[in-house]
């Protein structure tokens, strides 16, 4: 698909725009633009490819992009038995991000696949470029900027959101606190949503004041792993405009296990009672082709929603119309790019 919108002017009026406004809304896809109306059922939180080696080998050399796309296509073709019309890859640069195997599996299949810039800075910066310790927030920002606006490594794939990673701790690290102003810079020239791998309360609301210090609103930031946090604090963040990402949903585990599918039928449920089901977002954290092992290793499916967590809404009396607003106006809403109309 042709890039039918001047990247520059998103940069040119990025720090005019805030969440809020009514705007012509976008979502920006590896294969280019789409207006947010054609995005449809949505896993807003999955991974294709994810490489755990480290920044200071990883590389496109891990892997050989035919083969996984061979492993992984099948996965795909899966879902779009469910209707499922695009899937958010949240794989991160150093991490295993590959926009070339991204375009070649989006054009195989048709659906619309979304990746991202930033720096993943869990694990005590371990997925991080050695430079990144020398450079500024305002450094950072540049680099990723300039991914947004003339495409990721030559590739001509343009992320459609910044993904990040902080630690759990309950004070964010020097390191971390450089990220997340990073992304908030990128977020006011771009435009480009906040996602955030961040798991308990603490960390999530020290990043939601940081953004607010740079007058972002947090509807502008998701809160990745959010199941780890409490159901206070969920509803807490989502009384300031929080996405509540509940994205690790799993079949394997055993019924009555922390996290299995009921636990997240509660949770959701919960969220729908305290009246802020318009700010959650569901995914699997699925799939993850890793190349230190053969064939990849095993590869979780994306179909869990549909033949486990789904029903399970319906047991605790969820409509259509309310599964709808899960799988696609939350996503749509928290990933659209936003032009003044």
């Amino acid at each position: 698909m042709k890039n039918g919108l001047h990247i520059g002017f998103f940069l040119a009026i990025g720090l005019l725009l805030g969440c809020q406004q009514k705007t012509t809304e976008y979502i920006m896809t590896v294969r280019g633009p789409i207006p947010a109306s054609e995005m449809g059922i949505t896993l807003s939180h999955e991974h294709i490819l994810v490489d755990f080696i480290g920044a200071d080998s990883t590389g496109y050399h891990r892997w050989n992009k035919e083969e996984v796309a061979h492993k992984v296509l099948p996965f795909l073709t899966e879902i779009q038995e469910y209707e499922v019309s695009t899937l958010v890859e949240c794989t991160p640069a150093y991490l295993g991000r590959d926009p070339w195997l991204l375009m070649a599996l989006a054009e195989q299949t048709g659906m619309h696949l979304v990746t991202n810039t930033g720096y993943y800075g869990a694990h005590n910066n371990l997925f991080v470029p050695a430079q990144f310790h020398q450079m500024s927030a305002e450094e950072v920002s540049k680099i990723w900027v300039e991914e947004f606006e003339n495409g990721i490594e030559g590739s001509g794939v343009r992320p459609g959101f910044i993904k990040i990673a902080v630690d759990g701790d309950s004070i964010l690290s020097e390191a971390h606190l450089k990220i997340i102003t990073a992304a908030a810079l990128t977020h006011q020239q771009t435009g480009m949503v906040i996602a955030s791998h961040t798991g308990p309360d603490a960390p999530a609301f020290a990043q939601i004041s940081v953004l607010q210090s740079h007058g972002i609103d947090p509807s502008c930031f998701i809160w990745v792993h959010a199941q780890s946090g409490t159901l206070e604090g969920n509803i807490k963040a989502a009384q300031l405009g929080t996405w509540i990402s509940l994205d690790n949903i799993n079949l394997n585990l055993e019924p009555g296990s922390a996290y299995d599918v009921e636990w997240y039928a509660t949770r959701i449920a919960a969220m729908k009672e305290a009246g802020f089901l318009h700010r959650v977002l569901i995914s699997h954290d699925a799939g993850w082709y890793k190349p230190e092992e053969e064939d990849g290793g095993e590869f979780r499916g994306f179909t869990g929603i549909f033949t486990g967590l789904v029903p399970a809404l319906l047991s605790h009396e969820f409509s259509k119309e309310e599964i709808d607003l899960l799988l696609v106006e939350n996503p749509r809403k928290a990933f659209s790019l936003r032009l003044p109309v």
